[in-house]
């Protein structure tokens, strides 16, 4: 897989799960995250592409961000939090040993996630960003170890409550997509 479409995909998908569809950091990215299709060779094309279709769909649905507000900020009961500590610390709050892990191999690898917003750096999003970062800068062992040990850890079960949620289409595609994209990572 080519290294800098791999980043590509990971940042397009990293800030659709982090930023709100409305904002400035989101907007012109609409038009790859349509085609993501197109950016990798993906292991099953047919379904990215009907994926694709029904984001194409959606992505005019004004409800959209109050949906993300829904799914990832909370508006009382968070049906799918997109934090890594919630799924794999035994009590299931953020802020714990894995998020204190996962920002201590930031900090290690000279990581610095300034985003202006003051949450945990264990965010679905977020990581796939930081991914991204690191293919950029051709740190490869570095993305594998983040992937293989921080993010594969928890995303298929946090991915499965997004793909299973009967609040937004839209972010239940975008789970597919992740959980395709993903799984294509975890055979390199």
């Amino acid at each position: 897989m080519d290294k800098l479409a791999c980043a590509t995909v990971a940042k397009v998908l990293g800030a659709f799960f982090y930023y709100s569809p409305n904002s400035q950091i989101v907007q012109p990215l609409i038009n790859p995250l349509l085609h993501i299709d197109k950016l990798i060779d993906w292991q099953n094309p047919s379904l990215i592409s009907q994926q694709c279709q029904t984001l194409m769909t959606e992505i005019s649905n004004t409800d959209l961000d109050y949906q993300f507000s829904l799914l990832f900020e909370g508006q009382g009961d968070m049906p799918v939090p997109p934090w890594g500590s919630v799924y794999l610390d035994q009590e299931q709050l953020l802020m714990g040993e894995s998020q204190e892990r996962y920002r201590q191999f930031l900090q290690q690898h000279g990581i610095t996630l300034n985003t202006g917003m003051n949450e945990p750096e264990d965010q679905f999003g977020l990581m796939l960003m930081a991914f991204a970062l690191l293919l950029e800068k051709n740190q490869i062992s570095i993305a594998k170890q983040l992937i293989n040990e921080h993010l594969l850890t928890w995303s298929s079960n946090y991915l499965e409550c997004l793909k299973n949620n009967d609040i937004s289409q839209f972010y239940q595609s975008l789970a597919v997509i992740a959980q395709q994209y993903l799984l294509m990572l975890s055979t390199l």
